[in-house]
């Protein structure tokens, strides 16, 4: 039997096929009205790149092989049970799945870096959420509130800022700063469709100038590390046990910015957080839970059964 790994992100959505290995890689989470079909689409664009469906775009006209499970953990993940429930259904018929397990990116980042299941995870790519996972369990959720209420310290924050940097210079209102040498005109970007995604891939050119000691970068940097340190001092201090808790960094900004941004963080921590290196991705995480049982994450899934 075939079985399913997505992890959906705000740049990208990636599909690995079990047991083959297999992997595909389709368009990320879009902000608007159709947000639902917009998902199920990209799905199903996905599944196609990987030979799973035979002839777009009819759902109809089935896959090459069974597919048993379908684990998916989205960024755009609906906050309504109800949406959530439809999706889930949706994807399902897409699929032509017997069953689909639907949650938050969130999830399937804690499940593929901390196998044990205790402890803290921050997932930061273009936006950024925190889990905890209790020892007994109980979760709690830090964040992951959207480009325009949260995702303090992630790749979209970090952008923001070093574009606002370059218009503050540009204008003489601010400090001068080797980020106004892009060639980008940020006022340009309002109009475009993908827009938090381009203010994301801002964030690389930030990091670079801050590592060649620009003031202003390093700033937004530091700025960065403080506000991901306070995110996971916030979960930290929901976990009822008073031991060690292992902290598991995981994602795309991290990956990209290395020590650059985990030594000033690491500063920062309260002395119970022990940094730790995540055991795999939310790839390897949305693949455990479309292998395995659910466990400790069993009331974060949305399951739909045909």
């Amino acid at each position: 039997m075939t079985h399913l790994a997505f992890d959906g992100g705000q740049s990208a959505l990636r599909l690995r096929v079990l047991p083959t290995g297999t992997t595909a890689e389709g368009p990320g989470h879009t902000h608007g009205p159709n947000t639902l079909q917009s998902t199920l689409n990209a799905i199903h664009q996905t599944a196609t790149k990987a030979g799973l469906i035979k002839q777009p775009p009819v759902a109809s006209a089935g896959t090459h092989e069974a597919i048993e499970v379908a684990a998916l953990g989205l960024t755009g993940f609906p906050r309504d049970p109800g949406v959530a429930r439809q999706l889930a259904a949706g994807i399902a018929e897409v699929l032509q799945a017997r069953e689909v397990r639907l949650t938050q990116d969130m999830v399937t980042a804690h499940a593929g870096a901390l196998p044990d299941g205790y402890g803290v995870v921050v997932a930061a790519g273009t936006g950024l959420v925190c889990l905890a996972v209790d020892r007994d369990g109980a979760w709690h959720k830090v964040d992951g509130d959207g480009y325009l209420f949260g995702d303090a310290g992630s790749a979209f924050a970090i952008g923001r800022a070093g574009l606002v940097a370059v218009q503050r210079a540009r204008d003489g209102r601010g400090s001068a700063t080797a980020l106004a040498d892009t060639t980008l005109d940020p006022i340009a970007l309002y109009s475009s469709p993908t827009l938090v995604d381009e203010v994301a891939r801002f964030a690389p050119e930030v990091l670079r100038r801050a590592a060649e000691d620009d003031p202003v970068a390093q700033s937004i940097v530091t700025g960065a590390a403080a506000d991901i340190a306070e995110t996971i001092a916030t979960a930290i201090g929901q976990l009822t046990s008073n031991e060690p808790v292992p902290v598991a960094c995981v994602g795309g900004l991290f990956a990209g910015a290395g020590e650059q941004l985990t030594e000033p963080l690491r500063a920062l921590l309260p002395d119970r957080a022990h940094l730790t290196e995540p055991a795999g991705n939310s790839l390897d995480g949305a693949e455990r839970l479309a292998t395995e049982p659910p466990g400790p994450y069993a009331d974060l899934l949305v399951i739909h059964r045909n």
